[in-house]
């Protein structure tokens, strides 16, 4: 082989080499995960606290850019929702969890949210209560089942 032919195909293998680690190296993000796509699925309200939590720490160690969240919420967990929603009074600092509050945090952060229809008729809630951020689905479960098609990540706290 001439000098010519080696120097070309080792141009080549050296471009393919570097293109993989690119290709590789293109979903890292924030800790060394990669990109990722998650559906928290809220409900009960006794627990959307903690679920909110985990939203907020999910962020944290992905990043904000390297991640698509959306919570679907339905049953009980549809009333964290509701404009004006309040937890428990927190034993260390006397503070009350405000729903709202967190919702308009992680919204501004990318989160989108999702309550289900089924439940705002089945519970009686006030549609005009609802969280500015909360879009109306027709169905909770039927829209997780969706999203997880569409390659979303399951996690129910």
């Amino acid at each position: 082989m001439n000098i010519f032919k080696k120097t070309a195909l080792l141009t080549v293998t050296f471009l393919i080499a570097i293109s993989e680690i690119n290709t590789v190296n293109a979903g890292s993000a924030t800790n060394g995960y990669e990109k990722q796509k998650v559906v928290y699925h809220v409900n009960n309200i006794h627990t959307a606290t903690s679920a909110l939590r985990n939203v907020k720490n999910h962020l944290n160690a992905v990043g904000d850019k390297n991640i698509k969240i959306i919570v679907v919420t339905h049953s009980s967990g549809a009333f964290a929702m509701v404009d004006g929603a309040m937890g428990k009074k927190n034993k260390k600092t006397g503070k009350v969890y405000n729903f709202s509050d967190t919702i308009s945090a992680l919204a501004s952060r990318g989160v989108k949210f999702q309550i289900c229809a089924n439940t705002i008729r089945g519970k009686k809630i006030d549609k005009n209560k609802i969280n500015e951020y909360a879009e109306i689905i027709p169905s909770g479960v039927a829209h997780i089942a969706h999203l997880q098609q569409q390659g979303y990540l399951y996690i129910k706290p």
